[in-house]
């Protein structure tokens, strides 16, 4: 029997219709961005840009309707401007080569720009929600910590000519490549760097996060930042992180803090004196689950500060910059890249990410709205949800799209996730008792 052709998720079928406008929504993006967006016409006008048709705020709204109703390309997009005001621009008779054009040359910085000027709006969103809480790991751990982040890198998929001005482009190459930091208390990202070369390693993004982790940050790592110099960088910055034991280390053991079945941590030098790399003194936890055994490596070397189940727990989270990256990418639509020129890739990471963190704020409303924990939210889920709220709005059985997804007859939209089994209460002894 011949096999199944290799499918790539990311690149699923993507729907060939816009969803319909919604005023509720397109007034809470506006209200959100438009301050973002006049605090860049200065700057707009030190490039030398002309306020023309396709300027800032334009282009803004432009692709913000790309993404938020799901438009599925460029050609369909200058129907829609024909015939729709869209967010804060009216209908505009725009020709399909002058906006393809546009999202080749338009400078990406200025979404990048307007992104950064969003977050602390966003931020101080989520500081005046005070009813979803926390989970226990997390809040022990901002008792020492100011701050949790996640970093990852994430290679950016074939390109798919959605422009007409790319139809010669040479098809099924790569993009490139992003890291990403993800506030693991608020889920909001905090950072985006781009690089052009799709293989590069993890390593080409050291220099830039050394250059934004402040003093008393906890970060949570993947295996492609195992790098000694670099950890010991992290140490010397007061900077800690956890991350996972790769295969044959070279370990010595020095301190046993516990030590059973299912749990060992202790205090441990790791590397030897090879090519100048250092050898860190630092603390390993085993945790043991049925037939399988998880090993972690943290700088945080006494219990007390970060006991052995909160550090499991802690990087179990890790994997929600997995979901950010399911939702860039799958849910947003960052596989499918407009354009082929490097500054129209970047333009379009920024104006996802952009997205993205207004979804997030979006999802936390919700979550506060139901008194639940974050996690228990589905972003997904309010995202293909907007349709039926938009419905609903048209029919006036609905105006606030927060409430809608709160309230107990929207339940089967799957906006809350369903528990599979309770969650047991979680560990918090710096030395838990041999179970």
């Amino acid at each position: 029997m011949p096999k199944a052709a290799k499918r790539n998720s990311d690149h699923a079928q993507k729907h060939h219709t816009p969803t319909i406008n919604n005023e509720a929504i397109a007034s809470h993006l506006e209200e959100l961005l438009t301050p973002a967006i006049f605090a860049q016409q200065k700057y707009y006008k030190q490039l030398g840009l002309r306020d023309r048709i396709i300027n800032l705020s334009f282009m803004v709204a432009a692709v913000l309707t790309l993404l938020w109703r799901q438009v599925p390309g460029v050609q369909e997009l200058t129907r829609l401007l024909a015939r729709e005001d869209l967010l804060w621009c009216r209908a505009t008779n725009v020709a399909q080569q002058s906006l393809s054009q546009r999202f080749l040359v338009f400078p990406a910085e200025l979404f990048e720009r307007v992104f950064k000027d969003l977050l602390p709006q966003l931020q101080l969103n989520w500081q005046q929600r005070l009813r979803r809480p926390l989970p226990d790991s997390i809040k022990f751990t901002l008792h020492n910590f100011d701050r949790i982040w996640i970093a990852d890198g994430s290679t950016l998929e074939a390109l798919f000519r959605k422009l007409k001005s790319l139809e010669d482009l040479k098809t099924g190459q790569l993009a490139g490549k992003i890291c990403t930091v993800i506030d693991l208390v608020t889920r909001l990202p905090i950072e985006v760097w781009f690089h052009t070369n799709p293989a590069a390693s993890e390593t080409n993004f050291e220099a830039s996060l050394l250059s934004l982790l402040p003093a008393k940050t906890l970060i949570l790592l993947d295996r492609g930042f195992y790098h000694f110099q670099f950890l010991q960088q992290l140490i010397n910055q007061e900077v800690h992180f956890i991350t996972r034991l790769k295969a044959k280390a070279s370990i010595k053991y020095l301190k046993i803090f516990s030590y059973d079945h299912s749990l060992k941590d202790r205090l441990i030098q790791l590397g030897t004196v090879r090519r100048g790399a250092p050898i860190l003194t630092l603390r390993l936890i085993e945790i043991k689950v049925g037939k399988t055994s998880y090993s972690y490596i943290t700088s945080v070397l006494d219990p007390a500060i970060l006991p052995p189940y909160v550090v499991a727990d802690l990087y179990r989270r890790r994997w929600r910059i997995e979901e950010a990256f399911y939702s860039v990418k799958r849910l947003l639509g960052l596989s499918y890249l407009w354009t082929g020129s490097i500054n129209g890739v970047k333009l379009q990471v920024w104006a996802t990410w952009l997205f993205y963190a207004v979804l997030v704020d979006l999802g936390d409303a919700v979550a506060d709205e139901l008194s639940l924990p974050f996690d228990r939210i589905s972003l997904e889920m309010i995202y293909r949800g907007l349709y039926h709220f938009s419905v609903a709005y048209d029919k006036g059985k609905a105006d606030d799209p927060i409430k809608y997804f709160a309230a107990p007859e929207n339940q089967d939209l799957g906006v809350v996730k369903y528990l599979r089994k309770p969650l047991s209460k979680l560990d918090l002894s710096p030395f838990p008792a041999p179970s």
